[in-house]
C-alpha cells in the first residue's frame, strides 16, 4: 500500500469552520450575523495581505452556503458535502483562479455556468486573485455580478483592491482582512508544535511571527523549513541564523543605545550584526517597529516615553524614526548597506539630542515669570513710555540694566540680562526709538559717560542675578551651557535688544 504523501504544515491545518479562523474576527462576525439572520449579500470582497485568510474564509463561506440544512454559519466540517468542497470535487463550488483565467472568454464561461442550476441551494464562484482580470472581463461580468440568479453567490479574493474596477467593488460587500498579530501568530504555532511532537521556544516563536509580518501561512511555511533544519527541537538561534534576524534583546539594546546618546554601544551592536551576518534591512525595519511603539507610548503619556530605555520626548521619538525610514533606500540599493546603516545609526543618536527652536523658546518662556508661554503671545505689561524733558542736571551715576529692570514691552522675547550672556552671538537689532528732541529753549541733559563692566562678586552684578528668575537661568544653563559672567551698563544713547 502506498504511504500517504507528505502535506506542509499550512494545508493541514487550515481553518475548517469559522471558529478557528484566527485574527479575523470582525469578519467572522459579520458573516455568521448574515447566515444566521438571512441577510446574504449576492457578492462580497474580501482584501487583504497575503496569508490572512482569505481565500479559507471563501471556502468556508461556502460550506456554509451549501451544507445540508444550510445556510448555516455552525455546519459539521465533517459532512459529505463539506469535505468534497475541501477537496475541490463538488460541483456547486467553482473556484477560478484569476491570474490564469483572465481573459474575457474565461468570463463568458463563468456567465454560463451561472445559468445551470445547482444541486443544492446555492452555486458559489470564488474568483482568487481578483484584480488579475483584465478590464474587459470585469465589464463582461459587470451585469451577471449586479443582478446574478437568485442561486448564484461570487466571492472575489485579492490583495490589491486598487486595481479592481470600481464598478465592480460597488457591486460587493467588501469586507477587510487585516494582518494577524504577532501574539496570536505564536499561539497558533505553538499549538501545531505540541500536536506534531515538536519542542519550540517560545522566543523562537516570536521571532517567525515577526518574520512573517502578520501572514499565517508565511508563518506556517517559514516553520516547516525550521523544523527541517533543526529536527524535532527549535531554538531561537536556529530562526535568527537561517533569516539573519537580530535577536529580541540585540533590538532592545540597540534601541536604548539611541535613546541614551552611547554611540560606541550602537556601533559594537552595527559590527556584530556584519560578523555575524545579519539582514541589516530586516534589522532595521524591527528597530523602527521599537521606536514607533515608543512614540505611540510617548503620546498616551503626554509627551514623553521610556519605552526605549531612557526617557524621550515624542518630537525627539518622531525625528529618530523619520531618519531610519529616510535611510531604507541606501540599504536597499547602496553600495555598502554596512556603512548605510552605521550612518543611519549615527544619525539617529544626533537628531535625538536635538531640540527644535521654538520649543527652547517654550520652555524659556515657561521658566521666566511674567514672559508668553506660546510662541505670539504678548508678555503682560505695557510699552515704555516716552522720556519726558528734564533740565540739565550733573550726569547721574550709570544704572546696570539688571538692578534697575526697564519696563516691560509689547514684542516677545527674555529680558536684556538673559540675552546679553545667552545671544552674544545673536546680530544686532536695532535700537529703542530715542526720546523725542527737547522744545526749543530747554537745554538738553548731558550723556552720561560710559561705564565699565562689572564681574560677580560686584554688589550690582549679585543685585542684578537676583532679578532673573532661577528657572530661566537653569534653563539657559541645562540647553546652552550659558552662564553669567559679566554685566553691561545700557548705552549712552539708549537701550538695545537683539530682535
Amino acid at each position: 500500500m502506498a504511504e500517504a504523501a507528505f502535506q506542509v504544515i499550512a494545508r493541514r491545518w487550515r481553518p475548517r469552520t469559522f471558529g478557528e479562523i484566527v485574527g479575523q474576527q470582525h469578519i467572522v462576525r459579520t458573516l455568521s450575523n448574515s447566515l444566521a439572520t438571512g441577510r446574504l449579500a449576492h457578492a462580497w470582497l474580501f482584501v487583504g495581505p497575503r496569508g490572512t485568510g482569505k481565500t479559507t474564509t471563501a471556502r468556508i463561506l461556502a460550506k456554509a452556503l451549501c451544507c445540508p440544512g444550510g445556510p448555516k454559519a455552525d455546519f459539521d466540517p465533517e459532512d459529505p458535502v463539506c469535505r468534497e468542497i475541501e477537496q475541490g470535487s463538488f460541483l456547486d463550488v467553482v473556484e477560478i483562479d484569476a491570474a490564469s483565467n483572465r481573459k474575457i472568454e474565461d468570463a463568458h464561461r463563468i456567465r454560463e455556468a451561472c445559468q445551470v442550476r445547482p444541486v443544492g441551494a446555492h452555486k458559489v464562484f470564488i474568483v482568487d486573485e481578483a484584480h488579475q482580470l483584465t478590464k474587459e472581463a470585469f465589464n463582461a461580468l459587470l451585469k451577471t455580478i449586479e443582478e446574478p440568479p437568485p442561486w448564484v453567490k461570487f466571492v472575489f479574493a485579492t490583495t490589491e483592491a486598487d486595481k479592481v474596477l470600481e464598478t465592480i467593488v460597488s457591486r460587493c460587500q467588501r469586507l477587510e482582512f487585516q494582518p494577524i498579530p504577532e501574539a496570536l501568530i505564536a499561539e497558533r504555532l505553538e499549538a501545531i508544535t505540541k500536536a506534531d511532537g515538536v519542542k519550540a521556544d517560545r522566543a523562537a516563536l516570536l521571532a517567525i511571527a515577526r518574520l512573517a509580518q502578520g501572514g499565517m501561512r508565511d508563518s506556517q511555511s517559514i516553520l516547516d523549513q525550521i523544523i527541517a533544519f533543526s529536527g524535532k527541537t527549535v531554538a531561537e538561534k536556529d530562526v535568527l541564523d537561517i533569516y539573519g534576524l537580530a535577536s529580541a534583546a540585540q533590538l532592545a539594546d540597540l534601541a536604548k543605545g539611541l535613546a541614551s546618546g552611547d554611540a560606541p554601544a550602537v556601533l559594537a551592536l552595527a559590527d556584530t550584526f556584519a560578523q555575524e551576518g545579519r539582514d541589516l534591512l530586516r534589522i532595521l525595519g524591527d528597530l523602527q517597529q521599537h521606536v514607533r511603539a515608543a512614540v505611540i507610548d510617548a503620546v498616551r503619556a503626554g509627551g514623553r516615553s521610556s519605552a526605549l530605555g531612557a526617557e524621550l520626548g515624542s518630537d525627539a521619538l518622531v525625528r529618530i524614526l523619520d531618519t531610519l525610514q529616510q535611510a531604507e533606500p541606501g540599504i536597499r540599493m547602496g553600495l555598502s548597506p554596512r556603512a548605510a546603516f552605521e550612518i543611519a545609526l549615527l544619525k539617529s543618536l544626533e537628531v535625538a539630542r536635538q531640540r527644535p527652536i521654538d520649543a527652547l523658546i517654550r520652555d524659556l518662556s515657561a521658566a521666566a515669570n511674567g514672559l508668553p508661554r506660546e510662541p505670539g503671545q504678548k508678555k503682560i505689561g505695557t510699552p515704555p513710555p516716552a522720556a519726558a524733558p528734564v533740565p540739565q542736571a550733573p550726569a547721574p551715576t550709570p544704572t546696570p540694566v539688571a538692578a534697575a529692570p526697564e519696563p516691560p514691552r509689547a514684542d516677545d522675547g527674555p529680558p536684556d540680562e538673559v540675552l546679553d550672556a545667552a545671544a552674544a552671538a545673536e546680530p544686532e537689532a536695532e535700537a529703542w526709538p530715542e526720546a523725542p528732541a527737547a522744545p526749543a529753549g530747554v537745554p538738553r541733559p548731558a550723556e552720561a559717560p560710559s561705564a565699565p563692566a562689572v564681574r560677580p562678586g560686584h554688589p550690582d552684578f549679585e543685585r542684578a542675578l537676583e532679578s532673573i528668575p532661577k528657572g530661566v537661568r537653569a534653563k539657559l544653563k541645562e540647553t546652552l551651557g550659558a552662564e553669567f559672567t559679566s554685566l553691561r551698563p545700557p548705552p549712552p544713547g539708549g537701550l538695545r535688544r537683539p530682535r
